[in-house]
């Protein structure tokens, strides 16, 4: 298996580097830092040695959108002596919450108060604290989870006071752009809310996340303040071939 990994390793290292070179520019684009971006590698689908070269190339925070892959990979990562900052990107259901609690750098996905109340619950049944972002649904699309920007005061007013987790800030997902730059725009009102939202929070100095922005937008992404980008094809390949040819 370690054979694998190494001959994996020089392909992670030439796709991470031209990936951070593109948010370099990005930044500097916007007169922003690159030391500002947290970059999550997404390698949900891959096997756990792509994930494992990814870190070893040193890309430290890697996400999945299934819990039973994230806890997989973990195990198995951890079983190496790799231990990334995992991220919970994906749609998380509550019956399935008790498996990450303590093993999470960062969940993005609370979309619901029941959520929350629920990796609350959990977290202080095992004496741990769970940071966590807030879903929001800033397109409006049908397709796609979170709240609505209306309701997040009352949201926040609720999550804040639970016990055994930490708002650290929001999450969204643009719509597939149908031309360059479209998605730019709900990143801009996430921003907004996000600033907005600040004085609504139980502790301001904690919410300093902003998670937005995947491979095909990511640039207009922190060009409007994201801190946190979830790339998983321009780092990790095509899925869709990946599939075919497992």
């Amino acid at each position: 298996m370690k054979d694998n990994i190494e001959i994996l390793r020089p392909g992670f290292a030439g796709r991470i580097k031209a990936v951070r070179e593109s948010i370099s520019d990005a930044c500097s684009a916007c007169g922003r830092s690159a030391d500002e971006i947290t970059l999550i590698g997404v390698s949900k689908v891959f096997p756990w040695e792509c994930a494992a070269a990814a870190y070893m190339e040193g890309l430290t925070d890697l996400g999945e959108n299934k819990v039973q892959d994230l806890t997989a990979k973990i195990d198995t990562l951890a079983g190496e002596g790799l231990k990334p900052n995992w991220h919970m990107i994906g749609t998380l259901q509550k019956n399935k919450v008790k498996y990450l609690i303590g093993k999470t750098h960062l969940i993005h996905s609370v979309n619901t108060v029941e959520l929350a109340e629920e990796i609350s619950k959990r977290s202080v049944c095992n004496n741990v604290i769970t940071d966590i972002l807030l879903q929001v649904n800033v397109s409006g699309e049908e397709s796609k989870h979170g709240f609505a920007p209306a309701e997040m005061k009352s949201v926040i007013e609720r999550t804040g006071a639970l016990e055994g987790v930490r708002l650290h800030g929001l999450m969204t997902m643009a719509p597939i752009q149908e031309y360059e730059g479209q998605a730019r725009a709900v990143f801009a009102d996430t921003r907004k809310l996000f600033d907005e939202l600040k004085s609504e929070v139980p502790d301001p100095s904690c919410w300093n996340v902003l998670s937005m922005g995947m491979s095909q937008d990511y640039r207009y992404a922190i060009m409007e303040g994201a801190t946190h980008i979830r790339i998983g094809t321009a780092i990790f390949g095509d899925r869709a071939k990946y599939l075919q040819n497992a």
